[in-house]
């Protein structure tokens, strides 16, 4: 296309604001994608959570009309590969082990935010397809660059996959756990639709949770406090650090974001006893509610699936949302109405070698998560005849 021309931009506070957010909301969504608005980035990258620092150096990818932004990629130099959730450590080992460097390489994703989203962010009274065909060849462009092994396109929607595939990118395929909302007008409509014994086993968590006296709060906006926030962070950190895996966000990430994009957040704390004992951070917008991050206090019994899951479907329920995304990983969603639906990356790989090793390796992991979504299909909790 004449006339458009591509850049790095650096940091996402180097980029206007609005001039960014028309290009990842063009659709004029009343509430947009999340994670892909300006204020999401800028928390994440001025809170020092996601910086050079901490290996995610910003470069964002514009494509430019003159001066005016009509396209854009969530674009980070990558020295590491923690925070994606999409894994390719063995793919740097091996390279290693050949005698090659793998990192740094490029990341076009939300740090920290296994969720679907646009990556080819593109004015709405453009030619998208088009736009979207030059930003990844733009992307590919910025590999040598930069001098990066690598660009890895991680939680992207399914048409730019297929758009990725077009243009020779390697594909890859992983699964989630989402909840669907089939009209219920409530939480005893949606276990009607179970079978009796998982109706039965949902409603024994949810009667043990209140059992022991836990009292939940939905806060979103204005209830988003300092004093909140630290109750939160407090349990987020020390569930982290559990796990032998230090948390990546800062607690100031948690003002940030609030301060500045309240309206689609909502925070679940559970209360025992007058104290904050647990707490499910979520998004959304105007079809889906984004589950993304939990930490707790000691041990109540079923106080994670109460917290993350059943009060995600009870939000849900009240807002007519679509569906609930409850972030990566979990079997253990399926028994709890939360069904297996695919995500997708797609990857450009700059040496031969690397490259036909990992493509043979996709295309028989592709058929693998494919064949294993039908068989936890088979599994799902609802009633054959529902």
């Amino acid at each position: 296309m004449s006339g458009i021309s591509a850049r790095l931009g650096g940091e996402i506070r180097r980029i206007d604001a609005a001039a960014w957010d028309r290009l990842a909301n063009p659709d004029a969504a009343t509430l947009p994608h999340p994670f892909t608005r300006h204020a999401f980035l800028k928390a994440l990258e001025e809170s020092g959570s996601a910086t050079a620092k901490t290996g995610w150096r910003p470069v964002h990818l514009l494509l430019e009309r003159g001066n005016t932004p009509v396209a854009a990629m969530p674009l980070y130099l990558k020295s590491h590969s923690y925070g994606e959730y999409v894994f390719d450590h063995g793919w740097a080992e091996a390279f290693a082990r050949a005698g090659g460097r793998y990192y740094p390489k490029l990341q076009a994703s939300v740090p920290f935010t296994p969720a679907t989203g646009p990556r080819l962010l593109v004015a709405g009274d453009e030619d998208r397809k088009a736009l979207r065909r030059l930003l990844l060849e733009a992307a590919e462009s910025a590999v040598s660059e930069t001098k990066t092994s690598s660009l890895h396109i991680t939680f992207m929607i399914e048409d730019e996959w297929w758009l990725a595939a077009e243009l020779d990118f390697l594909r890859r395929s992983d699964k989630q756990f989402h909840w669907e909302n089939r009209g219920y007008g409530s939480f005893e409509d949606f276990l009607r639709d179970l079978s009796s014994a998982k109706r039965k086993n949902l409603r024994k968590e949810r009667a043990a949770v209140t059992a022991d006296g836990v009292k939940f709060e939905w806060l979103t906006g204005s209830d988003l406090t300092e004093a909140v926030w630290d109750a939160f962070f407090d349990c987020y950190t020390t569930t982290g650090n559990q796990k032998w895996n230090p948390p990546y966000l800062t607690r100031e990430f948690f003002s940030r974001v609030g301060a500045s994009m309240g309206e689609q957040i909502l925070l679940v704390m559970a209360k025992l006893g007058g104290r904050y004992v647990g707490g499910a951070l979520n998004f959304f917008d105007d079809n889906t509610l984004y589950g993304r991050n939990w930490g707790c206090i000691g041990y109540v019994p079923f106080l994670h699936f109460e917290a993350c899951y059943y009060q995600a479907i009870d939000f849900a329920i009240s807002k007519g949302l679509l569906r609930v995304e409850a972030g990566a990983q979990g079997s253990h969603k399926l028994l709890r109405g939360y069904l297996p639906q695919p995500t997708y990356s797609a990857h450009y790989i700059a040496h031969a070698g690397l490259r036909r090793a990992v493509a043979d390796y996709l295309e028989n992991e592709r058929a693998a998560v494919a064949d294993h979504i039908e068989e936890l299909k088979e599994k799902a909790p609802f009633r054959k005849n529902g």
